[in-house]
């Protein structure tokens, strides 16, 4: 494929963005080479700047879920965007999609429109800490939470000591207040409870890992997590940017059969435009301004065109409960054709898969949490990644991402893809 047009966008766009992008991932920094630039989509396709088309298995990161330029959602913005963009003053839709959201969710009452899943995610540990009025936080290894300064910490040394910035510009005070655990480790959890005696406010964790790949959560080990919040009077978070709305109608939660105190949602829930949110039960929601006394505010939070693209595509998925095993199917199917191809080859390989979520580690050892992600071969990934490209089908560019398929993918795009891989991994 030619690939002219991107490398004259992306050099273009270096001189006047830092490193070329707005969000690191997009650089292919993980996997080599210039990335590409869309100019438009369509279904289950994205058309690049040089006139390819390729498919696509990582829709948005994840808020495509019914396929790109979905037709209710744009109908729905369009129709917005003509009686004005933004208020500021409170508008009717954001009652709706939250009444809509609330009735599809369990073990929640309230929810609160933001302009992010970093924002939903710092708001849910704020409000954590004001309503236990306790300050640390325990999080796992290899999830992310956005880029807000006490999601931003790596593993200390030992099981229970404090955290240090992975990033410059977060503090060592703000590190000293977030714990880091191992994902699927509850002793680990346990010890560092123990550590930390009636001073977590929170646990916060993605139930289905997908920033390290797609990771699935061991038996037993959200509801241990659960059962330890339950004794030591701590708030379970779910991060459910990426599977609110994606698992099942109501989200990991519903899916696991586990609650969580406060849940924050984001990707889906906004039909492709920038939002977040958060939500719990009465009790924890009113303790946010202006009831209570945890103050969070937005400007453009619940803005009218990201309402009306989320309440479409919530409806969709309400109205028609069958897209999520439709799309079970299908990430089934792609699954075992993976599986049969890369079987029959020398490779060593596993591949992690939830609902409509899935990923391919070159490793030979189960990937269950960041550790085991980490064993994966990266340099058999980049070449993966490129090879697949060269195919006609748009991977993350990053070994430690979930794929996500769209509904708009038909069984003829699946097998063009299993095909793509078979020829791919011969060159490997």
């Amino acid at each position: 494929m030619i690939y002219k047009r991107s490398s004259a966008l992306f050099a273009e766009a270096s001189a006047v963005i830092p490193g070329g992008v707005n969000s690191p991932v997009r650089a292919f920094k993980a996997v080599g080479g210039e990335p590409i630039f869309v100019k438009e989509a369509k279904g289950a396709y994205l058309y690049d700047e040089d006139g390819n088309r390729l498919i696509d298995y990582i829709a948005s990161w994840g808020p495509m879920i019914l396929g790109h330029a979905y037709e209710p959602v744009i109908s729905a913005v369009v129709e917005k965007a003509k009686k004005g963009t933004s208020f500021g003053i409170p508008t009717e839709i954001e009652t709706q999609i939250a009444r809509l959201a609330v009735s599809m969710v369990p073990n929640i009452d309230k929810i609160r429109f933001v302009n992010s899943g970093t924002e939903a995610c710092m708001s849910a540990v704020r409000l954590a800490r004001g309503f236990t009025k306790r300050e640390k936080i325990i999080k796992f290894a290899g999830c992310y939470h956005g880029h807000s300064d006490a999601f931003l910490i790596q593993a200390g040394s030992g099981a229970v000591t404090f955290g240090s910035p992975n990033s410059p510009g977060v503090t060592q005070g703000t590190a000293k207040d977030t714990l880091l655990a191992r994902y699927n480790d509850l002793e680990n959890v346990e010890q560092i409870v123990k550590a930390n005696k009636d001073e977590i406010a929170a646990i916060i964790i993605e139930p289905v890992a997908g920033n390290m790949g797609c990771i699935l959560p061991a038996d037993g080990f959200l509801e241990g997590l659960r059962s330890i919040c339950d004794r030591e009077g701590i708030l379970l978070i779910f991060d459910e940017v990426m599977t609110g709305f994606r698992m099942a109608r109501g989200g990991a939660q519903e899916l696991l059969n586990i609650n969580a105190d406060i849940v924050t949602f984001g990707k889906v829930i906004g039909g492709g435009l920038p939002v977040g949110a958060f939500a719990a039960r009465d009790e924890i929601m009113n303790y946010l301004a202006p009831v209570g006394p945890v103050y969070q505010a937005g400007t453009l939070s619940g803005n009218p065109l990201a309402m009306a693209a989320g309440l479409a595509m919530l409806t969709t998925l309400n109205d028609q409960p069958e897209i999520f095993s439709n799309l079970e199917e299908k990430t089934a199917y792609l699954h075992e054709g993976i599986e049969k191809v890369l079987s029959n080859t020398t490779l060593d390989y596993q591949i992690n898969r939830l609902g409509s979520m899935i990923s391919v580690h070159f490793t030979d050892t189960p990937v269950v949490d960041f550790e085991t992600a980490a064993k994966g071969n990266n340099d058999t990934f980049k070449k993966f990644f490129h090879g697949m490209l060269a195919e006609g089908i748009y991977l993350p560019p990053s070994a430690f991402e979930s794929w996500f398929l769209n509904d708009a993918l038909s069984y003829a795009d699946l097998d063009k893809t299993i095909e793509a891989i078979e020829k791919t991994v011969k060159k490997l």
